[in-house]
């Protein structure tokens, strides 16, 4: 049996904390500030990471525009524990990653990149699937 978008989706959230340990969990959240997929710890409210993802998102993209700072590409946040990290997915939705503090950033960011478009190639092959 195929799996579903929403399955295909969290296996790659798995791989991208597999790749790099210091990712910690990680959704993907519409624009609208809906949970796609996700691959959080119990402790963690996914309707809390969805709406704060989905607000930086807009604030972010507002504030790159307004600036004249071209197209948005990534979100990150630094607190004293760690990173919060939101790169696009699309234009439909945002990837979310909660990140250790000694982490490599460089090594974060590629294989977020990475994790990005195939959640992209997704997305596209699953409209495509619908239209049909």
């Amino acid at each position: 049996m195929a799996k579903s978008r929403t399955e295909l989706m969290i296996d790659r959230l798995k791989a991208l904390q597999a790749s790099v340990s210091d990712i910690e969990a990680s959704a993907v959240v519409s624009v609208d500030g809906l949970i796609m997929a996700s691959n959080l710890p119990g402790n963690v409210e996914e309707d809390r990471v969805s709406a704060m993802s989905a607000a930086m998102l807009s604030l972010g993209e507002r504030i790159s525009g307004e600036l004249k700072r071209g197209e948005l590409e990534q979100v990150y946040i630094r607190g004293n524990s760690g990173y919060v990290i939101l790169m696009s997915v699309g234009m439909e939705a945002v990837l979310t990653a909660l990140v250790r503090e000694h982490a490599k950033l460089g090594l974060i960011f590629l294989e977020m990149r990475r994790a990005a478009e195939d959640l992209t190639k997704m997305r596209v092959l699953a409209n495509v699937d619908e239209a049909d």
